[in-house]
């Protein structure tokens, strides 16, 4: 599992609240999801797991006045299916932790600071070597702590598969 590269926010220990999980549905960090969900376990709060669209570019510049609610509608319930679709193999992981799948039409930056008022932790995943202006913009304005997890560089050819990337009936679903 990556190991956090970094943490900001307002720092205050185990600060009681949910555990916050940024998350891309399209392109999800496993090692952040893991570490979301095994910090929600320990502390015995609920995963709230932000994921937060736009709606595609093509369909703003088409529509220069707004989009209309039956479409905004359908990308929507779009994006709730991906966000349960990434969950799911860690909800069957972690059946113990509870869940909140919230979907939200803003920045990424807007709706994890938004979060971050109530959260005990937000974790946030990073596939580059660096976080990007997204994650430092949360480093500056979460109201809690903050980790920023690494997602694991995918194996090269002589590389053996890593066990334990994705979440596989059986595995127990422990913090390693």
């Amino acid at each position: 599992m990556g190991q956090p590269i970094g943490q900001g926010g307002r720092v205050g220990g185990d600060r009681p609240g949910p555990v916050v999980l940024g998350i891309d549905a399209r392109r999800p960090c496993d090692a952040a999801t893991r570490l979301a969900f095994a910090a929600a376990r320990r502390r015995g709060v609920v995963l709230h797991a932000v994921h937060a669209w736009r709606p595609p570019a093509s369909a703003l510049r088409a529509l220069p006045f707004g989009v209309p609610e039956e479409d905004r509608g359908a990308w929507e319930d779009q994006e709730e299916q991906l966000l349960a679709d990434a969950l799911r193999p860690w909800r069957t992981v972690y059946p113990d932790v509870a869940v909140y799948p919230d979907v939200r039409l803003q920045s990424p930056q807007v709706a994890l600071v938004h979060a971050s008022e109530t959260a005990g932790l937000v974790v946030v995943g990073c596939s580059g070597t660096s976080p990007g202006e997204a994650f430092r913009h949360l480093l500056r304005h979460a109201r809690c702590p903050v980790t920023v997890v690494p997602e694991p560089a995918p194996p090269g050819p002589g590389d053996r598969d890593r066990a334990g990337t994705r979440p596989r009936p059986g595995v127990t679903g422990r913090a390693t």
